[in-house]
Order: C-alpha cells, then sequence, then structure tokens
C-alpha cells in the first residue's frame, strides 16, 4: 500500500453510513460527538455549518463538501438562528432516510450526509493533522475524482438497485481517499512553508523511504537502506525523517507493523505465524513480546476481544 491508503486503512472499521435527504426551511440538525468522522455536501440550495465554540458560522453553497475528521460536535441549518434537532440512528445502527418533503413554498436544500467509523487508538498521524474542519469548495473544473465520486454516490442513494449497498460503501470508502488526497494536495500548493507530514510528504527522501516501508513493512530494512533510497547519508536522513514524521525512522517501522499486524488480527482468521511473518518477525515469540509491548494484551487475547475494548 501506499501511504495515504494505509492511513485510511489503519483508521477505517466498520461499515460506513451515508443518507440522501431534502429540506425546507426552516430546518436545523445537530450531531454529537463521536469517535467517527463524518461529511456533508450541499447538492442543491444552500445550508450553514455550526460548531460550538467557533464565532462564525460557515456558509454552504451548491457543490460545498466539508469533511470533519475528529469527530466533533456540529451542526447543519438553513440559518444560523433556527433551532436545532438531535439527530438520531435507526436503531439497527443506520441512517435515517427522511421523505422527500417536495417542493415547497421555502428554500429547498438536498444534501448528501455520512459518516465513517474510526480507531482513533491507532490513528495514523498523517490524519491527527488534518484541521477541525476540511472545506472543500465548488469550482468549475476543479476536484474531478472527488466530483465523479460524489456524483456517483448521490445517484446511487436516490434510486437505489441491487447491488447498491456493495456499490454505496466502496464509493464512500473511494470517497474518504479523494476527500484526504483533496486537501493534502491543496495544502501542498498553498506557497507556505509546509510543516509535519503536509512537508513530509513533500520530501522526496522522506517520502521514498515511507513508501518503502509501506510497500513491505515485513523487510529487515535498516535506516542505512532507507536513506540510500533517498540519497542522503544515514545520520542528515534519519534527522530529517524525525523532525518531519515526529519518530525515528525505526520507530516508525515498528508502528507500522504492529499497526498491520492488529488489522491482521481483526480481520479474520489469519494464522499467527503468517500475521507475524508479514509484520517482518521471524520468531512468533518475537513477535507476541512485541505486540503485547505495543498492545498491551498478546495477540490471541487481542483478536478475541470486541473490537471497542480492545482498540481496534
Amino acid at each position: 500500500m501506499d501511504v495515504l491508503s494505509d492511513a485510511v486503512a489503519a483508521m477505517r472499521t466498520g461499515r460506513p453510513h451515508s443518507s440522501r435527504t431534502a429540506q425546507n426551511a426552516p430546518w436545523g440538525v445537530r450531531f454529537p460527538a463521536s469517535d467517527g468522522a463524518g461529511f456533508h455536501v450541499v447538492l442543491q440550495g444552500a445550508a450553514y455549518l455550526l460548531r460550538p465554540g467557533e464565532a462564525a458560522p460557515v456558509p454552504l453553497g451548491p457543490g460545498n463538501v466539508v469533511f470533519l475528521p475528529h469527530g466533533y460536535g456540529h451542526a447543519l441549518a438553513d440559518h444560523p438562528d433556527t433551532p436545532l434537532e438531535d439527530f438520531a440512528l435507526e436503531p439497527d445502527g443506520s441512517w435515517p432516510v427522511p421523505p422527500d418533503p417536495g417542493p415547497g413554498p421555502d428554500a429547498h436544500t438536498l444534501l448528501l450526509c455520512g459518516a465513517y467509523q474510526l480507531n482513533r487508538s491507532r490513528a495514523h498521524p498523517l490524519l491527527s493533522e488534518l484541521p477541525p474542519v476540511v472545506h472543500v469548495r465548488a469550482g468549475i473544473g476543479t476536484h474531478h475524482g472527488l466530483r465523479s465520486a460524489l456524483d456517483l454516490l448521490g445517484a446511487e442513494l436516490a434510486e437505489p438497485h441491487p447491488g447498491s449497498d456493495a456499490i454505496v460503501s466502496g464509493l464512500l470508502d473511494t470517497l474518504l481517499v479523494y476527500l484526504l488526497r483533496t486537501w493534502w494536495l491543496r495544502k501542498s500548493q498553498e506557497g507556505r512553508e509546509a510543516t509535519g507530514w503536509a512537508a513530509a510528504l513533500r520530501d522526496p527522501a522522506v517520502t521514498a523511504a515511507l513508501q518503502a516501508m509501506h510497500s513491505d513493512p515485513a523487510l529487515p530494512w535498516t535506516v542505512e537502506q532507507l536513506a540510500s533510497r533517498g540519497g542522503l547519508s544515514r545520520a542528515a536522513f534519519a534527522r530529517r525523517f524525525t523532525a518531519l514524521v515526529g519518530r525515528s525512522p525505526l520507530a516508525y517501522l515498528t508502528w507500522l507493523r504492529m499497526t498491520t499486524a492488529g488489522r491482521l488480527l481483526r480481520s479474520g482468521d489469519t494464522p499467527l505465524r503468517v500475521v507475524a511473518e508479514r509484520a517482518g518477525y521471524t520468531s512468533e515469540f518475537a513477535f507476541a513480546k512485541a505486540f503485547k509491548r505495543e498492545y498491551g494484551i498478546p495477540p490471541g487475547q487481542y483478536r478475541k476481544r470486541p473490537a471497542a475494548a480492545a482498540g481496534s
């Protein structure tokens, strides 16, 4: 996997939810804080994004997308002063789909909203650096991939057909990647001095090392080998990598290996020997010891515990 794909895979858990709804003014919906991440798209009409403690509501027009990666409580409304109603999931955990009110005398707003379940105990630092709100504004000829994913998702939710559940789930995963890619590309093009992961993904030497580790974390990488990928000396590479990524090359590699192992343990009945090998360990005992040091419990116990209890 590449860095961004691994960052998403490290956090994603469960099935995402989404719905396509229409509102006639006045309307206002309050979304509580959660462990997941939410997004809202204004397909037609207008809305305001409201967040507790924020002075200025964010106006949203047709084609605007807002992504809230950290699960903060927020609200959407036709006007900042409109009373809010609490949002609640259906008993089966799905998103409610209210009937379309049809054309009315007041403003008609069409929304596409959704949420992802995330495992914040293994949050990739790349995602942790995202701002509270990622706001992608409409623009002719911009964000082609994101717009295409939104068009397909909106059409599938508007007129479900056989196979829609699988299509919607796949499109939601695709949308998440496009949202993140759009933000990172925009930040890299802003012209100001980038820091943290924004700078790491623009640094050829650090990016080459990250891609190498993510493409095959099981290889016995050394700092010298990773440095040679970017054409730097060992010392210069280690300093640059640590400064931008926030941890040393081998510490990051260990984090990546353990995150990969946790995902494998959760995703099926892969034998422990195979999990250990894919995490770069030739000995099950050494792997189990490293895994317990990272997660606090042995890998077998981690596989059996409920996801919420084990943090995955």
